[in-house]
């Protein structure tokens, strides 16, 4: 009995890696988990990947998003069945509220988080920064400058890219009638999550990134740590 063909190997090893990452996978991760340097040959080997995937009609599908990457994911069909088998929340409600102001910012002064957010969340901002979502860059006036990162954008399952990432975030308050951030003023936001809210945005928001994004199989319960570069 012969073993699997060359092309067959491949796929298994292409299907192997996106599952075990747990996260979409750039063009340069493909290519060494494929043994080529040929950008063509690895997108035609995710094209047919996804189409075996898909002929299964299973669970999964194979998805490849605006920036290139490439993801394992569930397909969403299954979103609202798999909530209540989802890991916890990465963060509580008091980070998600400076992590979102950060997204929505960035890149921000840390001196103007500390002014809209309160003193309280410097602890929070060295979490944040050793778990790997955002990035602080030293400034020449002995401050920092925040962004976030490539692994909060695959956790919440935003662009690696700030811009868009904001323009996603907008999308998602418009659709939740949250209007406030977009009233011209950083002062604004913390009406957003003030007691009481007309627009109920504190829950909402919470809701949304409480949860992982990215629909991948595994989720992402484990963080990297803090990295060495912004978003990209």
């Amino acid at each position: 009995m012969s073993g699997p063909s060359s092309l067959d190997a491949r796929l298994c090893s292409l299907e192997a890696a996106l599952y075990s990452a747990g996260r979409p996978l750039g063009l340069e991760d493909l290519k060494s988990v494929l043994g080529s340097t040929s950008e063509r040959r690895v997108t035609k080997l995710v094209g047919q990947l996804a189409g075996r995937i898909a002929r299964r009609g299973g669970a999964l599908e194979v998805a490849t998003h605006d920036d290139g990457r490439v993801s394992l994911q569930l397909r969403e069909s299954f979103d609202d069945m798999v909530k209540q088998f989802s890991h916890r929340p990465l963060l509580s409600a008091g980070p998600l509220r400076t992590l979102s102001y950060i997204a929505f910012h960035q890149p921000v002064d840390q001196r103007q988080v500390i002014a809209d957010r309160g003193a309280h969340v410097y602890g929070s901002l060295r979490m944040m920064e050793n778990m790997g979502l955002i990035h602080r860059e030293r400034t020449e006036d002995r401050s920092f400058v925040i962004t976030t990162t490539a692994f909060f954008g695959d956790y919440f399952g935003f662009s690696h890219s700030p811009d868009k990432s904001k323009l996603e975030l907008k999308r998602i308050f418009r659709e939740l009638k949250i209007h406030k951030l977009e009233n011209g003023g950083l002062n604004g936001f913390e009406d957003l999550f003030a007691e009481g809210d007309e627009a109920g945005g504190l829950e909402d928001v919470e809701s949304f990134l409480a949860d992982s994004g990215d629909g991948l199989p595994e989720g992402l319960p484990e963080y990297p740590g803090a990295p060495h570069e912004g978003s990209k």
